[in-house]
């Protein structure tokens, strides 16, 4: 799955700017100077919010004219497409990798757990801009974020078929409902990038362990029945 876009436009002009901004590099590829464009422009959609955000605070940040954005960007939206398929291009081939592995169902959705968790760190701008501006964005006139609908249905297939298969042989139980299972799992690996922090006691690998434990033995001791009892 590949959505991003080309674009055109004007000629690059570095200006110098006091303080902290983070000035584009001078040297290196095209491409290497649109990559750090792009994570820059994450940062700031994840803490602004993608419509809070201007094509000058962009420039600003990185010590360039906005006119000179214009040279790799031919508008804010194709940065902000270039982060959201960056992250769901390789969120959607890590699952399907998995699928392909094979394995048992439960074998199969922890190995799933473990690459949302997996995500967190690489792609944390990009799961918030997603979390916070996913509405606004599928407002927008035009097709062009249709791909988050096609994206997710595709992902909550591969999820359900997973839980079902679990069902059948007795991996998971036979009285939740698949798709309301996949959509809190999906929630609660998410909604992970607002409180983690790197570094902390805990990294994403042990994050996905502790998750895995919990979603398949529970937090309760002893019989279920006798407890409901």
């Amino acid at each position: 799955m590949n959505t991003r876009r080309n674009s055109g436009g004007a000629a690059t002009t570095s200006v110098r700017r006091q303080g902290t901004t983070k000035r584009a590099p001078s040297s290196g590829s095209a491409s290497e100077r649109r990559d750090y464009l792009v994570k820059l422009a994450a940062e700031l959609f994840a803490r602004k919010g993608f419509q809070a955000t201007t094509v000058r605070e962009i420039a600003e940040e990185a010590g360039i004219l906005s006119g000179s954005l214009y040279h790799h960007f031919d508008s804010k939206e194709t940065i902000v497409d270039e982060v959201l398929t960056t992250f769901l291009d390789d969120l959607v081939g890590r699952y399907r990798t998995a699928l392909e592995q094979g394995g048992e169902p439960r074998e199969i959705l922890s190995q799933m757990v473990r690459i949302g968790f997996d995500t967190l760190e690489p792609h944390r701008a990009a799961i918030t801009v997603m979390q916070n501006d996913w509405n606004y964005l599928r407002s927008l006139p035009g097709d062009r974020f249709d791909y988050l609908v096609r994206v997710e249905d595709e992902v909550e297939g591969m999820w359900v078929e997973q839980i079902k298969r679990g069902q059948a042989v007795g991996q998971v139980r036979a009285d939740v409902d698949p798709k309301l299972t996949y959509r809190m799992i999906r929630d609660s690996i998410w909604v992970t990038v607002r409180w983690f922090r790197t570094g902390g006691r805990l990294n994403t690998a042990n994050l996905a362990e502790h998750y895995i434990t919990t979603l398949f033995d529970g937090l309760a001791t002893g019989d279920r029945s006798s407890q409901q009892a």
